[in-house]
């Protein structure tokens, strides 16, 4: 994990801000359906104790499962988090502002991948799931 004390991010339009004081997982890709759907492609994504997370301004939250919901900007419809079980929070890593020091780890439902594209590195690839790579687990 890195360490993320002044950790700092928001959608497009600066409606919603956050900030975070914990530690931040390593960047896991996700190219689950869902995922792609609500991304227009993979979706890259760290995550935090959702007790380190403050967040300002009104997130919309979609149920997009019976297990997680997808929260966005409701005004420029940044996609931000995904929150389903466990302790942690996952924040799509691209809307942390620089510098991050964050780095991609690896990929989850490569199974599941858009036809379009490869995955072309050397980092692990799980079919589906993995909880000891997601925010399942600490």
């Amino acid at each position: 994990m890195t360490d993320a004390h002044s950790a700092r991010g928001g959608c497009l339009c600066g409606a919603v801000a956050f900030r975070i004081s914990g530690p931040l997982r390593p960047v896991i890709a996700c190219h689950c359906q869902q995922c792609r759907k609500t991304s227009g492609h993979h979706v890259a994504a760290t995550s935090a104790l959702r007790e380190d997370v403050s967040i300002t301004g009104e997130v919309t939250w979609y149920q997009s499962s019976d297990i997680a919901q997808r929260g966005f900007c409701g005004l420029c419809g940044s996609n931000l988090f995904w929150e389903g079980p466990g302790t942690h929070l996952s924040i799509f890593a691209g809307t942390i502002d620089a510098p991050t020091g964050l780095q991609l780890a690896a990929h989850i439902f490569c199974a599941d991948k858009g036809d379009y594209y490869d995955i072309a590195d050397d980092l692990p690839c799980a079919d589906q799931d993995d909880p000891v790579l997601t925010t399942q687990v600490v």
